[in-house]
């Protein structure tokens, strides 16, 4: 069999990171194989380690990409909006969507992927990829505040972070009920009080 050139090897990795992100965000790290991975990639199981060192070491790279996704959402969403406020709102509307709790592979890897990481041992590089998104959204989140001091709106961040994940956490598990749909408006009014 003829090896691939260099470019091609480029884009099968770049096509098994896309796939890993949204198949690890939708059937977490221990839901799928390398082999089904591979094979939602359109490639056999047998390249994976010309790619990857490991499965632990794609989940780090797959959580990163996942995370580099969701900040372009938000530092859009934040763009396009008029001032602070209309940043927040825009925020907390995309997070605590339907359309956000439905497509949990296209989804903020916080609520799809916090309760994978937080099983993985301290030493799994997943955990040092995480806690970097984690930083990444909580300054974006921090940079909508009204305020402009910069321990309190880290504070308010966290809380706010704590609050979308959640929600958007239960509504998934309870996706298909009332409740669902209640968790994510009670979460929006609580944390837009204003509009």
């Amino acid at each position: 069999m003829p090896r691939v050139s260099k470019a091609e090897a480029e884009k099968n990795r770049a096509i098994i990171e896309q796939v890993s992100s949204r198949l690890f965000r939708e059937q977490g790290f221990h839901g799928i194989s390398v082999a089904d991975l591979m094979g939602a990639a359109g490639l056999t199981h047998g390249g994976f380690y010309g790619h990857f060192e490991s499965k632990d070491a794609l989940a780090a790279i797959a959580c990163a990409r996942a995370f580099e996704e969701s900040e372009a959402r938000w530092r859009k969403r934040v763009g396009e909006a008029p001032d602070r406020a209309a940043a927040r709102s825009a925020l907390v509307d995309g997070y605590l969507s339907a359309r956000n709790r439905n497509n949990a592979g296209a989804g903020c890897p916080v609520a799809a992927l916090a309760n994978d990481v937080a099983r993985e041992p301290d030493d799994k590089p997943v955990r040092g990829a995480f806690h970097a998104g984690v930083e990444q959204l909580l300054d974006i989140l921090a940079s909508v505040q009204p305020g402009d001091d910069a321990a309190a709106n880290r504070q308010a961040a966290l809380a706010q972070m704590a609050m979308l994940a959640g929600a958007l956490t239960l509504s998934r598990a309870t996706q298909g009920t009332p409740l669902s749909n209640e968790i994510l408006a009670a979460a929006r009014a609580a944390l837009l009080p204003e509009g």
